[in-house]
């Protein structure tokens, strides 16, 4: 007999002879309860179907088991890997993780920020469009826990967690110049959201190479393919002999054109590197080099530094994590 509408405990206790003390305790103490006295109210509570209200009891009890996640662009295979391995760290720990896509629009992102924050989350992670904006700063001075995935942002109301994204850059391009390269183009943008990344690949092509970017609306492989139109349509000693994606659904796109292309050969022609590591990347035509991200160790560090903050928030002292990337060259940089 499922009524209509939400069903409070009221109704519950009335339907199975008890008192509501006694489903309260069914749902927050059951080992208090009888066995028989348990069996039979929860068998009422599905038939008539009963749904705990989680929020209410976060807000009496003073805290919940829920993380409240935002991405840029859930679409990205990064993003995607970086949700599930927050979700697992989450869940070795007792806690969930609900996850909104920003789609780098920053009206979605405040959206998804007030829809977690009336949701009453233990914390939040966030992989913001623009660092610690207005709204976020306004969050964090009303007490809640957060972690931002950014390199650019400064630990001081918030920690922080993120891939030296300099270093990463400097891997890559030095990669390209150790392998003969001189006219090397980086692909990617908006320039603002990958600046380490160039701000790295300028250092290690300094007085070595001539580096030259091409900027993107977007970081996706349809970018990255009409970037690839546009290298091919060059003549071939104005062609760049190598190529930094500034990640690699952008690589992808590039190694996609290049690959239909009559007189190229990568990477003979042109050696190619992507950033992030993606599975895709190491089972494309040609496997892609990349600059690996250590996405499980980023979701970890992030999901602890938050539960610390929203378990101990006087003892708690906000922290800027910086992990070191790792080249993986393959065979579209190495022949």
């Amino acid at each position: 007999m499922i009524m209509a509408g939400p069903v409070g405990i009221r109704t519950v206790a009335a339907q199975a002879g008890v008192s509501v003390g006694t489903v309260s305790n069914v749902i927050n103490k059951p080992e208090t309860v009888s066995a028989r006295t348990l069996a039979h109210v929860q068998q009422v509570m599905d038939e008539l179907g009963f749904v705990r209200n989680d929020l209410a009891r976060q807000l009496k009890m003073g805290g919940g088991t829920t993380l409240g996640l935002i991405v840029l662009n859930v679409a990205n295979p990064f993003f995607a890997g970086l949700a599930h391995a927050c979700e697992a760290a989450a869940e070795e720990l007792g806690y969930t993780v609900i996850m909104g896509s920003s789609d780098q629009l920053r009206e979605r992102e405040d959206r998804y920020i007030d829809l977690f924050e009336q949701q009453r989350v233990r914390g939040m992670l966030i992989a913001g469009l623009d660092g610690a904006t207005e709204r976020i700063q306004r969050l964090t001075k009303r007490g809640m826990p957060l972690v931002l995935f950014d390199i650019h942002a400064q630990a001081g109301e918030f920690c922080t967690v993120a891939l030296d994204g300099a270093e990463g850059g400097y891997m890559a391009v030095s990669h390209l110049i150790e392998t003969g390269r001189r006219r090397i183009a980086f692909v990617g943008g908006p320039l603002s959201q990958v600046d380490d990344r160039w701000q790295g690949a300028s250092r290690a092509a300094d007085g070595i190479a001539e580096l030259t970017h091409i900027d993107t609306p977007d970081q996706t492989i349809a970018d990255g393919r009409a970037i690839g139109e546009q290298i091919i349509a060059m003549s071939a000693d104005q062609r760049p002999d190598g190529i930094f994606a500034a990640n690699d659904t952008l690589g992808l796109g590039v190694l996609q054109a290049l690959v239909l292309a009559d007189d190229i050969v990568v990477p003979r022609d042109i050696a190619l590197v992507g950033y992030d590591d993606i599975e895709y990347s190491r089972s494309a035509i040609v496997p892609m080099s990349s600059v690996r991200q250590p996405v499980d160790t980023l979701a970890r560090e992030a999901v602890r530094l938050v539960l610390e903050h929203a378990g101990d928030p006087s003892a708690h002292e906000h922290r800027r994590v910086l992990l070191r990337p790792e080249l993986v060259a393959r065979r579209s940089s190495v022949r």
